[in-house]
């Protein structure tokens, strides 16, 4: 192999942006962040954790799970059988990645040493001719998972083939970056020459049902000048929505029209936000138009009416997907961690093609928010769905209600180790003379500018308080101009777009100030940046006073999850309710528009937050049943923060007027009684069954439900055991059903069983066992007395099932 203009320049480590002279790239240029010197009062500690624990978790883990025994197995190292998922490779590679970029940043030998031995294994575990995929060389071909299929390539839809080794080549750029070793290098360099000499036309015409290679083949490209890697990212991407290139794969692979064609984000969030960052590096190299208007169009389709607030994307949890516009649930909201990393990844890259603070405005919401909340303070637990609303039972997260220390799929937790130090590399841009200062986070960026060394420093204690302290030291005096972005929340626009508004109006000081060594600056802005051109000298002090006031936030009307209620954010950071803090619930509490809005710095709280505080209302009920509306005082918590004390209520989103409130159902037989069923979907719960939550209709997927889920065609159960004998003579129920949209459907039979002693009996009843849609399916029957009732349902064939509500009915 011939790859001889290997250098180190640039982006370094953040994209891989080395080596080779390209007649063109992204106009702005970000500073690496080995330029840069992380020392901020709110990133140094994740930062540290990230560096001290999460990566040595997140490799124990991959050692526990058999990640990576999985190499050393198809190597020849050890002897064993493949375990877990055939895409769990790609977890290894990320740990990796974010290994390096910890190395680039502060030497550590025992890590270094570590990734030495891993990757001995991975080369071990690499086949002669460049293939890599420890499942197909530990499967024999006919016990091959179903998703990887027979032979190689033979189902790039499902397989990851393509997926694993696109994070093997960011980690190989990276890792050669950190320590100059070839090692993981040439074991992506030989599987990539692989790939150019199987794919493209009359050969393979298939593309990766999940997107990544094509961001993986552009860093190559980078450290290599090698263009045959960027001409195979390029067709990859040109295939997809191509029928005459292969059976088209549809809207969840973002495989439904090619990809200049299409027009809105479409299916999983996760591959969307890959594809388009993919699209963005090839067309900042190519200078491809027709890919530029498409990733401009499609994100203008997200932030108009598909992005949750906290910058979260991929609403539905069926296919972890974007929804139609304006769905934008909160409860049942999915939110990927990794969706809102991708979401950051493009945003970043947008930037860079167009030098404007709202995809910079886009970022910031995510690094605060979105993704800041998939990671505990520990840096051991995550979320991997990121809800804006819970009510404290239901299993939202993978199995559990609160962060976890790993799951089957474990996606997310890898991709927190190598996003949490890239953010470095946001922080700063170059275009020729010109600085950009994007994000607010101390410490400094060196950069060269006219030929001379410039270093910015930042002192801030962002995002708490509102003052930014940029001092400018270049070698020499010069001139150039800074530019300092002004974010839009400080602009009184939440989101470039009218999907959210913020509600009060502006007060007389919430204008940003600026100031060069003490004398006012007009805010000159250009494309959301103030701009300062002059001739600086060391020294010279930039003072950026953001005033930050608690804003309420309202969104569009059309968003009907959020009709007549508001959230509450303070600078980027969006604010919450818990019920710790507010009286042992939170989805009761009204918040009305007069109330006004403090703020309290809390130093012991959540590692130092600041807390919103208000007058507002708790809807209640009385014990006689009434409903109830008390004063109370509300307290707000940043959202990333939320659930790191217990589990409970949590609600972003706050009802403007008692009516909207959630209030508690008056006691009733159901309620009280423990719930069990046969089997439980892990993202569902039995709790459904009485929560007392009225359905809008059987595809109701804005309460929780219980279904049966995986299981088809199956005989299952649900049962109440009363706290105590009752006799009960009715019982009804209301069941899911998604067709159109998933796989239950009303059951084929079903009946009610009552505990008799040890035995399960029949009720005697006239009535009969209906399966409507969208109403109760009543059953009155003899009175039984019994300490237990049960539901006794059949399956469809080839079809689950579930249920909405479940109601008994004592004797009158």
């Amino acid at each position: 192999m011939k790859h001889l203009t290997i250098t180190l320049t640039a982006w370094g480590m953040l994209t891989g942006l080395v080596g080779a002279a390209q007649s063109q790239d992204y106009p702005y240029q970000p500073v690496p962040f080995t330029a840069v010197t992380v020392q901020d009062s709110f990133w140094s500690p994740r930062f540290e954790t990230n560096r001290h624990v999460t990566v040595w978790y997140d490799f124990k883990k991959c050692e526990e799970t058999g990640r990576i025994d999985n190499f050393a197995k198809a190597g020849g190292l050890m002897p064993g059988s493949f375990q877990g998922i055939p895409f769990d490779d790609s977890d290894v590679y990320k740990v990796i990645e974010g290994a390096a970029y910890i190395l680039a940043m502060q030497p550590d030998p025992k890590l270094d040493k570590y990734l030495d031995e891993l990757i001995t294994k991975i080369a071990a575990a690499q086949e002669p001719d460049g293939y890599l995929y420890t499942a197909r060389r530990l499967f024999p071909p006919d016990k091959m998972p179903a998703m990887s299929g027979p032979t190689r390539w033979s189902n790039l839809k499902d397989s990851h083939e393509l997926y694993n080794v696109g994070h093997l080549y960011e980690a190989a750029v990276a890792h050669f970056q950190a320590t100059g070793k070839r090692s993981l290098l040439n074991v992506a360099l030989k599987n990539a020459d692989f790939l150019c000499e199987t794919f493209g036309p009359g050969k393979v015409q298939y593309p990766p049902g999940h997107q990544e290679i094509e961001i993986g083949l552009v860093k190559l490209y980078r450290v290599t000048g090698e263009k045959k890697y960027l001409n195979l990212a390029k067709y990859l991407l040109d295939i997809r929505g191509r029928p005459e290139t292969h059976k088209l794969y549809g809207p969840y692979s973002q495989d439904h029209v090619p990809v200049i064609e299409q027009k809105e984000a479409v299916g999983h969030a996760v591959r969307a936000g890959y594809m388009y960052s993919g699209m963005a590096d090839v067309a900042a190299i190519t200078g491809e138009r027709a890919y530029i208007d498409a990733i401009g169009r499609i994100w203008e389709d997200v932030v108009s009416g598909k992005m949750h607030l906290t910058g979260g994307i991929g609403a539905r949890p069926e296919g972890e997907a974007f929804g139609n516009k304006y769905e934008l649930p909160n409860k049942t909201a999915y939110l990927e961690t990794c969706a809102a990393i991708a979401n950051a990844l493009w945003n970043h890259r947008m930037f860079l093609l167009h030098g404007d603070t709202k995809y910079l405005d886009v970022l910031e919401r995510v690094i605060y928010n979105g993704f800041l909340s998939g990671v505990s303070f520990s840096g051991d637990r995550f979320f991997y769905p990121n809800p804006l609303e819970a009510d404290g039972r239901t299993k939202f997260n993978h199995g559990s209600n609160e962060r976890q220390a790993w799951f089957g799929c474990s996606c997310c937790p890898v991709n927190v180790v190598r996003f949490i130090p890239s953010i470095a590399g946001y922080i700063y841009a170059l275009r020729g003379n010109n600085a950009y200062v994007n994000l607010f986070i101390g410490g400094s960026g060196e950069m060269e500018i006219n030929g001379q060394k410039v270093r910015l420093e930042q002192t801030t204690r962002y995002p708490w308080e509102e003052t930014v302290r940029i001092t400018v030291k270049p070698q020499r005096a010069t001139r150039f101009a800074l530019h300092v972005r002004i974010p839009g929340w400080a602009r009184q626009q939440p989101v470039p777009s009218d999907l959210y508004r913020y509600l009060d109006e502006p007060a007389n000081n919430a204008a940003p100030r600026l100031t060069v060594n003490r004398r006012s600056q007009p805010l000159q802005l250009d494309k959301g940046f103030a701009v300062i051109d002059r001739t600086w000298r060391s020294g010279d002090v930039v003072e950026l006073t953001l005033p930050m006031p608690p804003r309420r936030v309202v969104a569009h009307p059309a968003v009907k999850d959020n009709e007549g209620r508001v959230a509450i954010e303070r600078g980027p950071v969006v604010y919450c309710a818990e019920a710790l803090d507010n009286g042992g619930r939170a989805l009761n509490l009204v918040l009305d528009d007069q109330a006004p809005l403090r703020t309290e710095w809390r130093p012991g709280l959540l590692h130092g937050v600041t807390v919103v505080k208000a007058r507002g209302q708790a809807v209640t009920r009385a014990t006689d049943g009434r409903v109830v509306t008390q004063p109370t005082e509300i307290m707000l918590v940043p959202y990333y923060a939320w659930n790191h004390r217990g589990v409970g209520e949590m609600t972003v989103w706050l009802p403007r007027t008692p009516d909207r409130a959630q209030v508690p159902p008056p006691p009733t037989l159901a309620g009280m009684s423990k719930v069990s069923a046969s089997h439980v979907w892990h993202l569902d719960t039995a709790a459904a069954a009485h929560d007392g939550l009225e359905p809008k209709n059987s595809g109701d997927h804005d309460i929780p439900r219980l279904t049966f889920w995986d299981h088809r065609g199956t005989q299952e159960w649900v049962q109440y055991d009363f706290p105590q004998t009752a006799t009960v003579a009715a019982t009804e129920v209301y069941w899911f059903d998604d067709t159109g949209r998933g796989s239950c459907r009303v059951p084929a039979a079903w009946r009610v069983l009552y505990r008799d002693g040890q035995a399960w009996k029949a009720v005697q009843t006239e009535n009969e066992y209906t399966v409507r849609k969208d109403a109760y399916n009543k059953v009155t029957f003899a009175p039984v007395t019994t300490t237990a009732l049960r539901l006794e349902i059949q399956l469809q064939p080839g079809y689950s099932a579930g249920l909405l509500e479940w109601k008994v009915s004592p004797k009158p």
